[in-house]
C-alpha cells in the first residue's frame, strides 16, 4: 500500500511548514488532492517528490516563477526548454559572482585603510562610502 500523508506529516517529512505547501498549491506549483467527502486530504510521495523538488530548485536560485517553468516541462520530452532556463541561471550566478569578487576587493581595500587608524582620524571606509553615494 502506498504511503499516505496528511498536510501536516507531509509538511514535516519534506522540512517545510503546512503554510508553505498552501502557498506552493495557491501559485499553482504543487497540487492539491481531492476532497473526499467528510474526510481529510491524502498526500502521497508524488506530492513529496515534487515539494523536495521545488525546495531544491530554491536552493539553487530558482525563483518559484522559474520552479514552476521546469515542473511544466518536467515529462522529460522538453530538455532543451530545460537547459535554456538552466543556462540563464547559471549566467545570473557566475555574473553575480563577479560582482560580489569586486565588492570583495573593494571592501577588503577599505578595511584595510581602517585598520590601522586610532584615535579621532576619519574612519576611511565611511568617508569612501559618503564621497561614493554623491
Amino acid at each position: 500500500m502506498p504511503k499516505s500523508y496528511t498536510i501536516g506529516s507531509l509538511a514535516r517529512q519534506v522540512g517545510v511548514n503546512v503554510e508553505t505547501i498552501r502557498y506552493y498549491q495557491r501559485r499553482g506549483i504543487a497540487q492539491e488532492p481531492a476532497k473526499p467527502p467528510r474526510g481529510i486530504r491524502h498526500y502521497t510521495e508524488e506530492h513529496a517528490r515534487r515539494l523536495r523538488f521545488i525546495k531544491e530548485a530554491q536552493k539553487l536560485g530558482f525563483s518559484l516563477d522559474e520552479v514552476g517553468e521546469l515542473l511544466s516541462l518536467e515529462d522529460g520530452l522538453h530538455c532543451r526548454e530545460v537547459e535554456e532556463i538552466a543556462g540563464h541561471k547559471l549566467a545570473t550566478v557566475r555574473e553575480r559572482i563577479v560582482q560580489l569578487g569586486k565588492i570583495e576587493t573593494v571592501l577588503a581595500v577599505l578595511v584595510a585603510k581602517c585598520h590601522g587608524n586610532r584615535g579621532k582620524l576619519r574612519c576611511p571606509l565611511v568617508a569612501s562610502l559618503e564621497s561614493s553615494s554623491s
